[in-house]
């Protein structure tokens, strides 16, 4: 009877389970944290690990991937990002773990490696395990992508999620990527943690505590759910920004330094209906102030990518802006949303191997997953968008890096509100994910003293 029960409250607790297996292939090269975050990974069964850029999330899905073939003897699908591909092959000869790129559903490795947008020429039944390489794609709640890759995913056993920036204040990421994993699906989740506060922002509602709600308004914590919310977000996931963050040693993993060099353009024309040039009030006058000043912040990227002469990425939001980028810099080859998905891979491919010095895209197409170490310079022009500046500049400044990054920004006087934005944007979400890695620590070490606690034998009365 009081077994019963005790089950009865473990089950409420919604903690998940280790789902997994003890590793059974662990290759040394592998760092102290990586072979730590593998292993639970592999004992949990179905997980996320949040780790920043160039910790290593290629490496330790290759091998958690390897694990899964060698218990099952089945196959593994590896979802990644526009190019990023044929990152995890090379990864893959480094680690001994043989994985081969698939474009046309053709199961031709037990790893097999395909980009999301090949994810229709594959069936879920012919996976024992699935990996989402930069999976903060899922965070669109009513994206197609996030829809499909959840349906592909909910009857294979082992999943794994990898990303380097889930929004500590967005609970929408944390609960489509539990629905991924087969946790607690994300309306579930509201329920459980969160109620409706459409007017907490109004009330003065603290950043990070509130996330919005698709279906209208604002969501805040539930009494003293915070908590227990946190503690359940540990149980199926893990986030670390450096080896520290899990108790290992920091040393080979500091990162050189970050130079931010801001430079201010001159609109020549006023806006429509004012006298003098003024800061841009909403969008409608900030897309304005940027079709206005096209030209001479386009002119000023060139210089500085001229000047700089390695190896530079030209970052822009507008496809004239990308155009006038690749005609005014020698050299430069432009990968758009237009492009060809081959043409893209052999552009990006081509930057990385040096063949090509000049890079010219947009975040939202090059900004995720792709390790361009070789590349210590790029051109910015500032949006609201704090997650494509962070992904951006990351492409360059991440570990194993061994230069300084110089990250020049140019925008215009009146878009200095947009400026200012992503500087504070910037600052919260620091704040922010230090926020998640300590209530995740507290967590862990809870965790690690429960393991470690005696059984307690109940008298023979009872």
């Amino acid at each position: 009877m009081i077994n019963d029960y005790l089950a009865f409250i473990e089950r409420k607790q919604h903690l998940g389970t280790m789902d997994g297996f003890d590793p059974l292939f662990m290759p040394d090269k592998l760092f102290d944290f990586q072979k730590s975050l593998v292993d639970w990974s592999l004992r949990k069964g179905r997980c996320a690990i949040f780790a920043d850029c160039g910790l290593g999330k290629t490496a330790m899905a290759l091998v958690w991937a390897e694990n899964v073939v060698r218990k099952t003897n089945g196959r593994v699908l590896i979802l990644t990002p526009l190019a990023v591909g044929s990152q995890f092959v090379s990864e893959g000869i480094k680690f001994g773990v043989e994985c081969l790129q698939s474009r046309d559903g053709s199961l031709n490795s037990k790893i097999v490696i395909a980009n999301y947008e090949r994810l229709h020429y594959f069936k879920p039944e012919d996976f024992e395990g699935v990996v989402c390489d930069e999976s903060a794609i899922l965070k669109n709640f009513d994206g197609e992508t996030k829809k499909s890759v959840t349906d592909f995913m909910r009857k294979i056993r082992y999943r794994m999620l990898g990303t380097a920036t889930p929004s500590p204040n967005d609970y929408i990421e944390l609960g489509t990527s539990s629905e991924a994993l087969g946790e607690i699906g994300y309306v579930d989740m509201l329920k459980m943690f969160f109620k409706a506060d459409n007017d907490s922002y109004a009330q003065g509602g603290g950043v990070g505590r509130h996330s919005k709600n698709p279906f209208g308004g604002k969501f805040r914590f539930r009494g003293h759910a915070e908590k227990d919310f946190w503690r359940w977000v540990c149980s199926w996931a893990r986030a670390i920004r450096k080896p520290s963050d899990l108790g290992f040693d920091d040393r080979l993993f500091t990162l050189p330094a970050l130079e931010t060099r801001q430079h201010m353009i001159k609109c020549s024309t006023p806006r429509d209906g004012m006298l003098i040039a003024l800061p841009a009030h909403g969008l409608q006058e900030q897309r304005e102030e940027r079709r206005k000043t096209l030209t001479e912040r386009c002119e000023t990227a060139a210089e500085l990518i001229t000047e700089n002469g390695g190896p530079s990425i030209a970052w822009c939001h507008l496809n004239p802006e990308g155009d006038l980028l690749e005609k005014l810099i020698p050299g430069a080859a432009q990968v758009s949303g237009s492009d060809s998905i081959e043409h893209k891979e052999e552009t990006l491919d081509a930057f990385r191997n040096g063949e090509v010095q000049f890079l010219v895209s947009k975040p939202d197409i090059c900004g995720h997953g792709l390790n361009f170490q070789h590349c210590a310079h790029q051109t910015f022009f500032p949006s609201h968008s704090f997650e494509q500046w962070y992904q951006a500049i990351r492409r360059s400044w991440r570990f194993g890096q061994t230069r300084p990054v110089q990250i020049d920004v140019v925008t215009s006087e009146g878009e200095s509100r947009v400026l200012a934005n992503l500087q504070r944007k910037s600052a919260a979400a620091e704040t922010m994910f230090e926020r998640l890695v300590s209530l995740m620590s507290q967590e862990l070490k809870i965790e690690k003293k429960s393991h470690n606690l005696k059984p307690i034998k109940l008298p023979a009365f009872v």
